[in-house]
């Protein structure tokens, strides 16, 4: 009687709990950031930190990986790795490497200077070690002035320069109202600076002012 109570005890058992295998959290991480370096100019590398083998998380069919609040998809970094059934979460190490190419001063560039093409030169390294704001395509910097002096041979960034104004204070604009089937164009004075796609202001002979887009050209661009 005994050894029958025993074997039903047996059968009523919950069956043993999978274990996740770890190894297979590096290739989601790595999808995840290579995703997430779309945009990025260069070539991508991913390098993986080892997780500890010594976890013992519950195998899951769909783990998810996601950048931790504060963390960024490039550099030394952490990646999260999460599971909604069973609920666990994990934090992987990682570093990614972009090299590509960036552009530097080719000679010295002096503040209020016009940015052109002969004043660039191409340089090749590590990106993700230099300033976010650095020149990855010349159309970034050429037509701009710089906003400071710039040695040669250092790193162009885009906070160094700024848009030319395409409309100016006190100049006369051409205004053009654009609505559904028609076109009405009249002409104003600038009420103040404006580079392409801001907002600039102007009055009108009859003495209205109006707002609209600034447009190379001295235009301003109404949409209703």
């Amino acid at each position: 009687m005994m050894t029958a109570l025993h074997a039903s005890a047996q059968d009523n058992a919950p069956p043993p709990v999978s274990k996740q295998d770890l190894s297979l959290l590096g290739p989601i991480v790595e999808h995840y950031l290579t995703i997430q370096a779309i945009g990025l100019q260069g070539k991508i590398s991913v390098e993986l930190g080892k997780v500890d083998a010594r976890l013992n998380l519950a195998a899951c069919a769909a783990p998810e990986a996601f950048l931790p609040k504060g963390s960024r998809p490039w550099g030394k970094s952490m990646v999260g790795v999460r599971c909604t059934a069973p609920a666990w979460v994990i934090y992987m190490p990682v570093t990614v490497r972009v090299q590509g190419d960036y552009y530097i001063a080719a000679g010295p560039l002096p503040q209020g200077q016009v940015v052109s093409a002969t004043d660039l030169s191409k340089a090749s390294g590590e990106l993700t070690t230099l300033p976010a704001s650095i020149i990855t395509d010349p159309a970034q910097a050429i037509g701009r002035t710089t906003t400071m002096a710039i040695r040669a041979g250092a790193i162009v960034r885009q906070d160094q320069l700024r848009a030319q104004n395409v409309v100016k204070q006190g100049q006369t604009v051409r205004i053009i109202s654009n609505g559904p089937g028609f076109q009405i164009t009249t002409e104003g004075r600038a009420l103040n600076n404006a580079t392409e796609g801001q907002i600039a202001q102007a009055k009108t002979a009859a003495g209205q002012t109006v707002s609209g887009i600034a447009r190379a050209g001295g235009i301003l661009e109404i949409n209703n």
